[in-house]
């Protein structure tokens, strides 16, 4: 008998432990994004609220070697100049192709990822309403249309 009551107790409070691990989650929303050898995003354009919660993972999906073909998202901040951004953190492998001098212009980015890989960031949505950019930071990658868009209001659903 005391054997099944400790069997019970652990079971009874694994479950609420997991439950409660669920619930932390709840108010998380989450986006897959896919980034594929054509250069492009299977999801240009997230509508999000205001403080909202995203989750957006990443997955590369190419057989190519990663020194070829290989992806992120970085969303940037309104205002930013995206080319300049782009351009400079094309010069920086050694930094995951993010600009040291945009770090403050970034809100958040993925690793740099090759074929069957996959990234994720969770972060907060800005404050400000307007259209937040993400793009892809590997070079060429952005000019060859690997980007979207963070769309921030307050009718977000």
């Amino acid at each position: 008998m005391k054997n099944f009551n400790i069997r019970f107790l652990t079971i009874f409070l694994s479950f609420f432990i997991a439950a409660g691990a669920f619930a932390q989650d709840s108010d998380v929303r989450e986006i897959l994004i896919k980034g594929t050898d054509n250069m492009k995003f299977d999801v240009t354009l997230i509508e999000a609220s205001p403080g909202e919660t995203l989750r957006i993972t990443l997955e590369t999906k190419s057989n190519m070697p990663a020194q070829a073909m290989a992806h992120n998202v970085a969303i940037v901040d309104l205002g930013t100049n995206v080319d300049d951004f782009v351009l400079a953190s094309m010069a920086e492998p050694d930094n995951a192709y993010i600009a040291p001098s945009y770090a403050d212009d970034v809100i958040a980015a993925t690793e740099m990822i090759g074929g069957g890989k996959t990234s994720t960031i969770e972060f907060t949505v800005p404050e400000e309403p307007g259209d937040y950019e993400y793009v892809c930071t590997f070079p060429g990658h952005y000019f060859g249309g690997m980007k979207g868009v963070l769309r921030v209001s307050d009718s977000a659903s």
